[in-house]
């Protein structure tokens, strides 16, 4: 079991590798046509050197041929400095674990004339430039695309503003008194759609409660106090009330004094006899 995941992880391994390690080809100059006697150049633009890429081409003579049978290696390059029109194919990168890169069209011709057109494929909306050239001078030509001629260009070269999928085809070109071009195809390809980013979430600002201030809060406390006071004041209150009238007198239990003293009586025409007399009156009520 742990040697199939082994297996299983070394193999995906492999393949990330291979899909992550990739290389552009180059061409220099910078044309999918060029005249006999001409250099170019080729190269493996790689993102990682330890993947052995090597330049390989399909010619009418030769299938996977790689540099050292038609140019001078260097690296992943290789250079050519006398091209002919056996040299005419398809060249690609190829690495060590088979990955192939982009793959260029490159005609070779022994006429006059050629056209110069972007040897990778043009992407969507941007302008394209053409060229009829001879090998002396630029001279007035005739532009084709797809056999039907497009327009005639004094200065031997042709702009396509905003290219579409509809400008996609197989392009030449003719000077007078010199002759035509080798046909060349343009690719156009889509544009890249931008993804809107995902919406950032922004956290709420958290919202502090200040303290209130000192005098708030012995407010507070005083009234705590006030009412607290005003409680057990009630409460002691309420005590008192249930206790004095649960000891409360009863019925024939009270009894009630009252002793009263008449007042003197002198100076009113009454006798000397009768001046220390007192009265005294004790009076018991039962209730």
């Amino acid at each position: 079991m742990e040697e199939t995941s082994l297996q299983q992880l070394l193999l995906l391994t492999s393949l990330l590798c291979c899909t992550t390690n990739q290389a552009s080809l180059t061409v220099s100059p910078s044309s999918s046509q060029m005249f006999k006697g001409d250099s170019v150049s080729l190269s493996c633009e790689e993102d990682d050197s330890s993947a052995g890429w090597t330049l390989r081409r399909n010619t009418t003579g030769q299938t996977r041929a790689e540099c050292v049978k038609w140019g001078e290696a260097a690296g992943s390059s290789c250079k050519s400095n006398y091209i002919v029109p056996m040299d005419s194919g398809v060249y690609w990168c190829e690495s060590r674990e088979g990955a192939t890169s982009n793959s260029i069209n490159i005609t070779v011709t022994d006429g006059s004339v050629i056209l110069q057109s972007p040897v990778l494929p043009v992407m969507e909306g941007d302008d394209v430039t053409l060229h009829c050239k001879t090998k002396t001078s630029n001279l007035p030509a005739d532009f084709y695309k797809d056999g039907s001629l497009i327009r005639t260009e004094p200065a031997g070269h042709m702009t396509i503003h905003h290219v579409s999928k509809s400008d996609e085809g197989l392009y030449k070109c003719n000077i007078s008194s010199h002759g035509e071009s080798p046909p060349s195809w343009i690719t156009v390809t889509d544009k890249p759609t931008t993804t809107a980013p995902p919406p950032t979430y922004i956290a709420p600002c958290p919202v502090s409660v200040a303290p209130p201030p000192a005098s708030a809060t012995l407010q507070l406390v005083f009234r705590l106090v006030c009412h607290l006071v005003v409680f057990c004041l009630y409460f002691i209150s309420t005590l008192i009330m249930v206790s004095l009238y649960r000891h409360r007198p009863t019925g024939n239990d009270l009894a009630v004094s009252m002793v009263m003293t008449p007042p003197t009586q002198a100076e009113q025409g009454l006798d000397d006899d009768y001046d220390d007399i007192i009265i005294s009156v004790t009076t018991e009520h039962h209730f």
